[in-house]
């Protein structure tokens, strides 16, 4: 009796996150990271995702019982799109986020590290993965950029502190006082999109280094503006650095201003992936997964900004 008490009201609760959506669409934004239509937009794209590949699957699999058999899912497909973004915009214990949706803290978790690869696969983390596909529009899109000074920084997040000695001191950062992974994003000059990502390197290795190991990514011809911790790379603009024991002159100091004023964008563009609790605070999930996730949350931001379109399903009879 009293697990069926405890279920009924797991469920009321779960009902009543959905419900909450339903009823307050403007309220989706603070709740998921995305406006209510792009939310709905995800998921069918998402349940036709999956579906495609439960189909690979079945066609895949010798049955013994019939198609459609076994146990049921707790939660619907669109149930579970919305826990995993739940975890991902407020990084939640699995055992409350369970106890949220009424599931188990196991479940929560599975439900979790089955639809993120699926999220990520929708959603590209940049311009360049989006069409590095077809080489042809890759070569177009490198030429174009050519155009505008990419705006480029990284950040820093704290980490788990790894077991293996090694990888301890490979992720120390002395700027933070503690183990972190470092992340570098090039944005628009005006930070309409992503134009390119790289996540989940150690915390140490400095921003220059990162940029010239990812430099292959753009035309030989690009150029970037970036923070003096780009100091020394040719093809990066920075502002003036104040002479050692000198000042700088207000010429000087107007002149960073308006630097400052046009790099803000990609300040602004990290904020706005820092909404994701999941990546403003600790890493507590698998270091392993520190990509994976950090790729799909910029994907979510391309989205949220407009920058990255899903497809919509087609009616055939409004078509015709």
């Amino acid at each position: 009796m009293v697990k069926e008490h405890q279920r009924a009201f797991l469920t009321q609760n779960m009902s009543n996150i959905l419900n909450h959506i339903e009823e307050n669409p403007k309220e989706t934004q603070r709740l998921i990271g995305l406006e209510y239509e792009q939310l709905q937009q995800l998921i069918e794209n998402a349940e036709r995702l999956n579906h495609e590949k439960q189909a690979i699957l079945e066609s895949k699999k010798v049955r013994i019982i019939a198609g459609g058999g076994g146990r049921k899912p707790k939660l619907s497909v669109k149930e579970q799109i919305i826990l995993t973004l739940v975890y991902l915009r407020h990084m939640t214990t699995f055992q409350l986020l369970g106890i949220q949706f009424g599931v188990s803290e196991s479940t929560a978790n599975d439900i979790f590290n089955y639809w993120l690869p699926i999220l990520r696969e929708l959603l590209p983390s940049s311009l360049i993965e989006q069409v590095k596909k077809n080489e042809s529009d890759l070569m177009i899109v490198k030429e174009i950029l050519t155009e505008y000074e990419l705006i480029v920084d990284s950040y820093e997040q704290v980490r788990e502190r790894p077991g293996d000695k090694e990888e301890q001191e490979k992720y120390f950062s002395g700027k933070k006082s503690n183990h972190t992974f470092k992340s570098q994003m090039i944005i628009m000059p005006d930070g309409r999109d992503i134009v390119d990502v790289v996540a989940g390197e150690p915390g140490p290795k400095s921003d220059i280094t990162m940029f010239r190991e990812n430099r292959d990514n753009f035309d030989p011809k690009q150029n970037f503006k970036g923070d003096l911790g780009y100091l020394g790379e040719d093809l990066i603009d920075i502002p003036i650095k104040k002479p050692r024991n000198k000042e700088l002159t207000t010429g000087q100091k107007k002149l960073n201003k308006e630097f400052s004023s046009k790099r803000i964008f990609v300040e602004h563009r990290i904020r706005s992936v820092k909404i994701f609790r999941v990546v403003q605070d600790r890493f507590r999930l698998n270091p392993k997964k520190y990509e994976q996730v950090i790729l799909t949350i910029c994907g979510l931001v391309r989205l949220r900004i407009g920058a990255l379109i899903l497809p919509t399903r087609i009616d055939p009879l409004a078509s015709g």
